[in-house]
């Protein structure tokens, strides 16, 4: 297997497999940027056995939705879920067709009654779905083919893109007006995720960033990063950015890699020393960042690490009985509260696993009240 398909392998079962070991803020009284170190707790949304949880946003601290998987060592049984957090719950939410999702990996919203959710269909054909918290229906964009894969998606009021690979190549599905196009890129690879008129991932043997200009998506330059990848991306404004990602080294070796943007070139950012591995990104959208992950070397250890002006700094949530390993897939920031919310699942000794909904923030209670 070439190092280019051991890397899609980790990415399609990244949420499946210990093995291969975006919102836009409301006004709000921010907290002192000190004070935002502290994990506050562990909690689940109640999948069922071996469920684990891809992606999150929130609209509002009252309405966070968080899209996986559930049963995901059946094939029979294995099906995609749509969870919401209302405020004081959080609620499974009907997906209406009869074909049923796979791996649902990517959730994006720019209202209540506009969420859509993006991975695998049991029929082969990537899984599109539009809905709200009365329930979702299956989207059939026109361009779609088997063999098509889809695994991020970024939507603003009237538009909506995802993106993943066809035959080798990034692809990238935009709809709007109703009406559906599709492009792949000149670049062999594929993208994982896409936000604000950027997207990430990789050409196999380096990163990858295309970007939405002139009415096309074209490559930028990136720094010359042999081995490197991109997993996730979070856009503050068109002179802010960050992207998450690694650098294989070996086999089983990787190095946490961040990129930022400045409006004129992407750089590399020096980071903690540490063993991470780093799979999800968002942002308070003032140039504070979070990044959610996993460090193999304290593989119990809820892993967060926050940066803000080139700075960044390890987060570490408790150890907890049952969990010999905890993978925080993706994050989500939650402006009135000053809080961020990571998710993804944990693994107990006899590999079994259940999802998390972490929670990262201010260290005096009285502020995320």
């Amino acid at each position: 297997m070439t190092r280019r398909f051991q890397r899609r392998a980790l990415t399609l079962i990244l949420a499946t497999s210990v093995a291969l070991s975006q919102v836009t803020p409301a006004a709000h009284a921010d907290p002192h940027p000190a004070t935002l170190e502290a994990w506050q707790q562990s909690t689940s949304v109640r999948l069922d056995a071996d469920g684990s949880l891809s992606d999150v946003t929130a609209l509002s601290s009252g309405d966070v939705w968080a899209v996986g998987q559930q049963e995901i060592w059946d094939v029979w049984k294995n099906r995609g879920t749509v969870r919401h957090w209302n405020g004081t719950s959080w609620s499974e939410v009907t997906l209406r067709d009869a074909t049923g999702a796979g791996n649902l990996r990517g959730v994006a919203a720019t209202s209540p009654s506009d969420v859509w959710a993006v991975g695998d269909g049991h029929d082969g054909l990537p899984y599109l779905a539009h809905g709200d918290a009365g329930g979702f229906d299956r989207v059939r964009a026109q361009g779609m083919r088997a063999g098509d894969w889809l695994g991020g998606i970024d939507a603003r009021p009237g538009r909506v893109v995802a993106v993943g690979s066809r035959d080798d190549y990034g692809l990238i599905l935009t709809g709007q007006a109703g009406a559906w196009s599709v492009q792949e890129t000149k670049e062999k690879g594929a993208l994982y995720a896409v936000s604000n008129g950027f997207a990430v991932g990789d050409t196999g043997s380096a990163p990858l960033i295309m970007h939405y200009s002139g009415d096309a998506w074209k490559a930028m330059p990136v720094p010359e990063i042999p081995g490197g990848y991109l997993r996730d991306v979070q856009v503050d404004s068109a002179k802010r950015a960050l992207a998450v990602g690694g650098v294989y080294r070996g086999a089983d070796e990787v190095d946490p890699l961040v990129l930022s943007w400045n409006g004129k070139r992407w750089q590399r950012e020096k980071l903690p020393e540490t063993e991470s591995r780093l799979y999800g990104v968002t942002g308070d959208g003032k140039g504070r960042f979070w990044i959610s992950g996993f460090d193999p070397s304290r593989a119990a250890e809820p892993f967060m690490m926050r940066c803000e002006k080139g700075d960044c700094e390890i987060i570490r949530g408790d150890a907890a009985k049952g969990k010999d390993s905890v993978r925080l897939q993706a994050a989500t920031y939650l402006a009135s509260k000053g809080t961020v919310w990571a998710v993804g699942h944990a693994v107990d000794a006899r590999e079994r696993y259940t999802d998390v909904v972490e929670s990262f923030g201010p260290r005096d209670p009285s502020l995320n009240s």
